[in-house]
Parts: C-alpha cells; structure tokens; sequence
C-alpha cells in the first residue's frame, strides 16, 4: 500500500507545546519536545507495541487511570503530564519490582555501562531495595546458541527477543516458558537458537540477559571507541557500527538507515569480523620462487607483477571482485586501459548483458529503494533467494506484507523461505529465467497464442503465469488476469537478481526484464520500479566505475581505438586458447582451471585459497572492510562511505595506493588527447575519490563530506540526467530454448549460501555454520534412486563429480535437484549413492575383553 499521509498536530507535555505527526506513539512524539519517557519493552522497529513493563506510564488529562505511552497514539490537543506524583510513584514501583529478581552484578555484566536498565534506575528509580528476601536463580549462562549466551536471572521479560523472532525474522524459534515469576525465554525443546538474524536480539535486550558469545568479557564501555561503516560482505551494504579497542574490531553493531538496512543486521555481518585478526589473513606480500609462494617485500612483489603486466599487454585480463570500492575499481580499469594496454577488462565473471542494455536497466527513472519494498501495492521476487542473496532485503519483504499488506509473488527455480508469506509461488526449471520472463511479458501483453509455448518453454505452467500476473495486477488469486489494466498503473516493485542476466542468453533475459517494465508502466513511477541483487557486493558500483569490458566510467563509450574485449565469462575459453597469457584478480574468485590455463596470475586477496596457492605468481593483501577507505554503491543507486575503523593488520597497504604504485611502474600517463583531464597520480584516498566523482557523469559534484553518513542516492540528484539514453524496448523476443532433456537423469540448478565465503570459514564463531556440499531432491526422486535424507551421494556430469550430503525437501519440483556449489554447469546429471567409506577392520570378536 502507498506511503500514508503524514498529518501533524499539536498537543502538550510537561506545559510545552510539541508538533508531531497524528497517531505517533506519544514515546517518539514526546521526544520531539525534548522530553524522554523511560520505557523498557518498546522498540519501533518491532511493530505494534505490548505495553509489557509498564515502565512508560503517564498522565493524560481527562483520563482518570495513568496510561503507557508506548501504545497511546498522540492526538490534536492531547495534555499529557509525565512529571508528576501519580506517575513519579508509579515509575519507582516499577523499577523496584524489576530489581526484585534481577542480580545487582553490574561489574561483572557485558552490559554494565551501557544498559538502559542501569540508566532508568538511576533516572527513574527509587534509590533504595526494600527487598531482603532470596531472589530467584537459574542456571548461568546458557549457550542460547554457539553465538548467544543467555542469562535467565537477568531477564526481566520485556519480549522483545521473542517479538523479534516471531514477527520480524519469523523463524518462530524463541518462546516464553513457563508461567508467572517462573517465566523464562526459551527454545522450543531447548533446541540451539540458529537463525540468519539471531544476533539481533543481543542488541535488542534492554538489560544483560542475552550477550554475544565472541564479545563476552572481551571490554567494557569506557575501554572502546565506536568508528561507522559499511558492511561489504553482501550487496545489502548495511551501515554498521565496529567497535573497536587497541586496533582490533571487537564487536559490530548495527547503525540505523531505514534507506538501506532498518536498523537489522544478519548474523553474517554481525560476526564475521573475527575474520580480520585470523592468522591464516594474508598480511604480506608473496611471490612464488621453487614453485611456492614466499614473503617478500612490496617493492619486489610490485616489480613482479607490474613486470609481468608490461611484458603481457594486451595478453593480460583484469577481474574485480564484489569487495573492491568503487575507486579501486576506477583505477584498476585506468591500469587496464591506460597504463597496461588491455581492454580485457571487467567485473561480472558469469557475464552480462551489453552496455547498452545494462544503461536501459540502470535507467534512474526505472530504479526503486528498498523502503519501496515495503509500501508498494505489490512485489515480485524474480531469480534471487533474498535470505542468501541480500539478507536484509528478505526482512523487508516480509514487514511490508505483515504490516501493510503487500502482494507477493515469488518466481525462483529453488524453493524460497518466502513461499509461505507469497500469494503465489511459481517455479520454472533451472536456467529458464529468460524464458519465463518472456512468458510473463505475453501474459501481461495480451499475447496469448504466445503464452503456451513460452510458459512450455520456462517448464511452468499457464496457470502459474496468471496467478504471478494477477497479484501484479491486483487481481485476487482464482479470479484470473487479463492483459488489461483497468485500474491503471500500480506502485510494483520488482527484485531481480543479476542471475537472471548472465550467461550467454543474458541479454535476451535484459530485453524481457525491460518488456515486463514496461507493460507494467513503472519507468517514472515514485514507489515502483526494479531492484537488482547483484551477485556481488558491490556490482552496481564497479559498472559504474567503468570496470566492463564494453564501457567505461559512467558506462561511457570505451576508448576509441580497442580491439574486441574478451568479458568474464569468455575469460575461461580466451585463457584456454591462447589469447590471454596473464591474469589480474582483484578480489575476485575463478575455479582452479581457470587459473591453471593463465601462465602468470596476479591476486589481490586476504586469504590463500587451495587454487590461489597451487598456481598464483604473485600475491598482495587485501584490506578487510574494517581497513578500506573509498565508496560503493548500494544495488538501489546510494553511493556510500567507508571509513577505515582500525589501521592495516601486517604489511597491508591501501588498495587504492597498490594500484597507484602498479601504474607508476607499468607506466601510465596522462591522455594527450585530454589536457585539461587534471593530474593522473594518486597520493591519497581522497584524491581517488575525487577523481572517480569526476569521472563518472552521474557522481559528478559529489564530496566525501556530502555522502557522510548516510550516503546520496545519485538517482534522485540532477546529475542523473548525464545517465546514457539507451532503448528500453518494448523489444520483440524470440522463443528461448526449453529445458534440458534430462532423460532419466535430473536437472541442475546451484544456488549459493548466505554461510559462503572465506569470511564466513575464518570466523572462529561461525565456523559451525560453513556450509557442506548438500544436494536438495524431491522425496519421489529420492526414492526411484533409493536415496533417503543424510545419505552420501555423488552428483555427477560430463566426467565431473561432486560428493554431497541429501536434504529431501518436499518443495523441490520433480526431475530437478539444487547444489550448493559453483563447480558443476547446469544441465543433466546423475544422482547415485556413494560406496561406503572404508573404516578401520572390525574387532575380532575373540579378543574382544571379557
């Protein structure tokens, strides 16, 4: 549903008069006169209040009881009193009843010096305990999960915690136990609490019942500093706070953004940064001598690459990874085309469409925000898992249907955690993506002698296609769609994910997306339009940059005068043949094949991966999030700021400053044909900064002190007129190849874990959550295979292999199985139980002890 109108009225606290918006909670309304009231369960983002502790009690005049202003919605002319006796009184015995279970341990609590609890007694509080009676214990701590301790005594059953997990993340794991005083939080069975946002209710707790695992006892308050950031771990991008003491990130936070991440963070971010202080991170440079890598200094390890850059040329590939700033990226590709001579360049390694249709689906007119996601008549989820792909984005999704009853419709080939929250959930065979937008394009156009044979094609079904073209429509379920829209255009949000546009029919798949955009009509529309998952953190920023094989910065036309760009699906075959000798990675990830074809690799990475370590020439570190300097671009067009929190771990240097040193020694110079383009060196990460603003049309202008916090969305800005004009169809698409026969055996699809990435596996806290190779089945597959859930099984295709563990889900289409993994290609393959692992002989029975 649209945003609703905001309406301010007028009313009265403590005798000054507050303007504030019609129906605020008197809470938040209150504060706008600089007037707090202490509450304890209330927290705006968990919805509707509870009114549970009572904390929030106040006087309203012409009401004869005191009232909670957690749940009293504040109307025109309201007088409100929360100073006086009535309310003094009512909020010391509050307190006092709070205090009667809870332990005075405040010097030994995680929480002690940052605890609302310990700020309301003293504000709030009465000063002294009447109580002398033994108070309640259980046993302490419990491991809620390897991730949270849980201290029972401390509790002071605000419900917070519970609200979170059953109506934000709805992974309805925590419960309330119990009755009256022996009340306390739970899991169902005492089963651990393992969730993709469990860690949320750690900042949740207004008191020291639940604390991080990894944080326990490692600082108190006044021994840390906060710094603010960006998490680049995912392409959410969230606003994070790190705190941090002697140069070592101790703790992430969330830092607030309701553009970008609502204040959540995923268990991901939230605890990924033990990754930083591991010893296995790479903190100096390496080059391989007597065929292994070695230490050595930088001026030997940036001679060696720059070296084998210069003598490649044209010969050499350059590949950015979603962990790169958008300055790096900019530089990089000025080290590509500038200074090594190579138009091999870009960022996208599973393809993409050209430049022309990446400017149509990057258009500002066509781009929605994630709040959108939540306030728009309907959303569409098209090729993306958002729990894996962008996690923040799936608590959203969610929030905009519990709350404002927003339409779903999910089109994946997997299964999603969506599915139950959907209107319709439709799935179509794996790698069908360009023909099941085709079909939804005739079926929203009419063209229904077209709508058969494409929907045949996407392996779905006619009926499938008109439920997803009814919740766009805004047609109930079961009454049937039309082409027509006879309401006129509606506020649709569609979230698609990049890997509906790569491979080799990416650009096909582009044009349908833009079809289905169009017939929709939500080009120019406030509160509609698409929204990209990139497969990489940030992907949208480094084609920005320029770091594509077909355009530049601002996806400008690239330099006149290169040969035929080889792009980063063709890398593979282009290294095979011949054609390319050298490659660059830049925090980015190939298959050991693909680095064993290259006869010199250079990478920058903070970990040494088995493939890295067989074949790289030369190795630099990387910086971790926590260390860079620059900007990204947030998927909805939010250019936002890094900040470095700690200094570099070990001989780390700037990325920025490693490509700067790279094309000083390459020998890049500045364009002849361009004077005026200002001094090509780069001394400082500001100075990256603004060369980049400068060289992107849409940034122009842009500062780092304008991004500040919060970041700009370059879409809503002027400078988004520079954006290139390109077609956006309506564009006539052929009939896409069906699905692969798989006869007899099943078709593939992969999918990847929100638990992937070496982040994730160098975390010491997290490492019970990397995921093992599992293949997911329909239980009627399994058992014509005589297969069962746990069994070891070897998923196989043209002479490559894969051992998995089965995970039997009911959801799964039949003839189709989904593993999580990059190293089988789609298309048939063949699942068969694996042969039992040898073990150690059995005992011989007459030795056995008597």
């Amino acid at each position: 549903m649209p945003r609703p109108e905001i309406h301010m009225i007028t009313f009265t606290v403590d005798g000054r008069e507050v303007r504030a918006p019609e129906n605020a909670m008197l809470v938040d309304a209150a504060k706008l006169g600089d007037v707090e009231i202490p509450v304890f369960c209330y927290e705006p983002k968990l919805g509707q209040p509870v009114g549970a502790c009572r904390m929030c009690l106040v006087e309203i005049e012409g009401i004869p009881k005191l009232q909670t202003g957690c749940s009293t919605p504040v109307k025109d002319g309201m007088v409100v009193i929360t100073q006086s006796e009535r309310v003094k009184e009512a909020q010391e015995a509050i307190v006092e009843f709070l205090l009667v279970n809870h332990p005075l341990d405040c010097p030994v609590c995680d929480k002690g010096g940052e605890c609302p609890l310990q700020d309301i007694s003293f504000g709030w509080g009465g000063g002294r305990s009447r109580f002398i009676e033994p108070k309640r214990h259980f046993e302490k701590p419990l491991a809620l999960s390897p991730l949270i301790a849980i201290d029972r005594e401390r509790c002071i059953l605000c419900y917070r915690c519970v609200r979170f997990s059953q109506e934000i993340s709805e992974d309805y794991q925590l419960i309330l136990a119990e009755r009256s005083a022996d009340t306390y939080v739970s899991t169902f069975d005492g089963h651990p609490y393992v969730a993709p946002f469990s860690g949320n209710i750690i900042e949740l707790c207004p008191v020291g019942a639940l604390t991080s695992q990894p944080y326990r006892f490692r600082a108190r308050p006044w021994d840390i500093e906060g710094a603010g950031s960006v998490c680049t771990l995912c392409p959410a991008q969230c606003n994070v706070e790190l705190t941090v003491r002697d140069e070592r990130v101790l703790r992430v936070l969330a830092r607030q953004h309701p553009g970008v991440d609502d204040g959540w963070l995923c268990d991901k971010g939230r605890f990924a940064y033990q990754s930083v202080h591991v010893d296995e991170r790479i903190t100096r440079p390496m080059v391989r001598e007597g065929g292994e890598l070695r230490p050595v200094s930088w001026e030997r390890a940036l001679d060696e690459a720059a070296g084998a850059l210069g003598r490649a040329g044209a010969q050499s590939a350059v590949l950015a990874g979603g962990g790169a700033t958008n300055e790096e990226g900019y530089l990089l590709q000025r080290l590509a085309r500038e200074a090594v001579g190579t138009p091999h360049v870009d960022s996208r390694a599973g393809g993409g469409p050209g430049r022309e249709l990446a400017a149509a689906l990057g258009a500002p007119a066509l781009q929605a925000t994630v709040p959108d996601l939540e306030h728009a008549h309907a959303v569409l989820v098209l090729e993306t898992e958002p729990v894996d792909d962008m996690p923040i984005v799936d608590l959203r999704i969610r929030k905009g249907v519990r709350r404002n009853r927003v339409r779903l419709a999910v089109a994946t080939p997997r299964p999603s955690s969506l599915d139950r929250n959907a209107d319709v959930s439709v799935r179509y065979a794996p790698g069908c993506g360009e023909a099941f937008v085709a079909a939804l394009s005739a079926m929203l156009g009419g063209e229904g002698k077209n709508v058969d044979e494409l929907a045949s094609s996407a392996g779905t079904t006619v009926e499938a296609l008109r439920g997803v073209t009814g919740v766009l429509r805004g047609v109930e379920v079961g009454e049937g769609a039309t082409g027509s829209d006879e309401a006129g255009p509606r506020d649709i949000v569609i979230l698609w994910g990049e890997r509906l546009t790569q491979g080799r029919r990416g650009a096909a798949a582009a044009r349908g997306l833009l079809n289905v955009a169009a017939r929709l009509r939500l080009g120019g529309r406030e509160g509609a339009g698409l929204l990209e998952v990139p497969v990489a953190a940030n992907g949208r920023g480094l084609r920005e940059a320029g770091v594509l094989h077909d355009a530049g910065p601002g996806l400008s036309e690239p330099p006149h005068g290169e040969m035929a760009a080889i792009d980063g699906l063709e890398l593979p075959d282009g290294l095979a043949r011949g054609d390319l000798t050298t490659l660059l990675l830049w925090d980015a990830e190939v298959d050991a094949a693909t680095l064993a074809a290259a006869g010199t690799v250079i990478a920058h990475a903070a970990f040494l991966t088995d493939a890295l370590r067989a074949h790289a020439t030369v190795v630099l570190p990387a910086e971790s999030y926590a260390e860079k300097e620059g900007t990204v671009t947030h998927p909805d067009g939010r250019v936002q700021r890094l900040r470095p929190a700690i200094g570099r771990q070990g001989g780390v240097r700037p990325g920025w400053q490693v490509l700067a040193d790279l094309m000083a020694r390459v020998g890049a110079t500045q364009d002849p044909a361009d004077p005026g383009a200002g001094d090509p060196r780069v001394l400082t990460g500001p100075m990256a900064s603004r060369q980049l603003f400068e060289a992107v049309p849409v940034y122009a202008g842009l500062t780092l002190e304008e991004l500040g916090g919060r970041g700009v969305r370059w879409p809503a800005r002027e400078q988004a007129a520079a954006w290139p004009r390109a077609d956006a169809g309506p564009f006539g698409l052929e009939v896409p190849p069906g699905p692969v026969k798989a006869n007899g055996d099943l078709r593939l699809g992969t999918f990847r874990s929100i638990w992937a990435g070496p982040e994730v596996g160098h975390s010491p806290a997290l490492r019970f959550l990397v995921p093992k190779p599992r293949v997911e089945m329909a239980p009627a597959d399994a058992q014509r295979r005589n297969v069962t859930q746990g069994d070891h099984v070897t998923v196989g295709h043209n002479g490559a292999a894969l051992h998995a563990t089965v995970v039997l889900r009911d959801a799964v289409p039949r003839g189709t199985v989904f593993v999580e993994t990059d190293a089988l290609r789609a298309g048939p393959v063949d699942v068969r139980k694996a042969p039992p692992r040898a073990g150690p002989p059995a005992p011989d029975p007459a030795e056995a002890p008597s």
